[in-house]
């Protein structure tokens, strides 16, 4: 099946996409500073570099995109109709680094939030964010 963009177009659309600072990481750090969080982007010095560290909680937050990261079973996942084994070998790559940061952290003492862009949609948004608090607060470690 041909791709519905010219390749230029389609190139264009895909040099857009950011990988930090994503609408999904921006509406949890506001959330989390409302709240009286203080929190570190981006380290670069732990594996993963995760989107947010919690220091004071020993706690690293990953914000995943859905299809990026492969979120099995999730609606925003879907499987490429074009250079499929192209993007299932980036997606695949992709869910092999986050287990290896994962394992790390977890290795190191810290604990590890993962949060999936479907999960701060309108519908569960609050109830995501909610929960996170929870987690932060508590000793179990737990992906919402």
């Amino acid at each position: 099946m041909a791709d519905v963009h010219s390749k230029e177009v389609r190139s264009f659309n895909m040099s857009q996409i950011k990988g930090k600072n994503t609408r999904p990481e921006i509406i949890v750090r506001k959330f989390l500073h409302s709240r009286g969080f203080r929190f570190r982007i981006h380290s670069k010095f732990l594996p993963g570099k995760p989107d947010i560290v919690l220091p004071r909680y020993r706690t690293a937050i990953f914000i995943n995109g859905c299809f990026w990261h492969g979120h099995e079973g999730c609606r925003y996942f879907v499987v490429p109709k074009t250079r499929t084994d192209f993007w299932m070998d980036k997606i695949y790559k992709n869910i092999s680094r986050d287990s290896d940061a994962e394992s790390a952290l977890r290795h190191s003492g810290w604990k590890v939030i993962i949060i999936w862009e479907c999960k701060l949609k309108k519908a569960t948004l609050t109830s995501t964010l909610e929960g996170l608090i929870n987690e932060i607060t508590s000793s179990a470690i737990k992906r919402i």
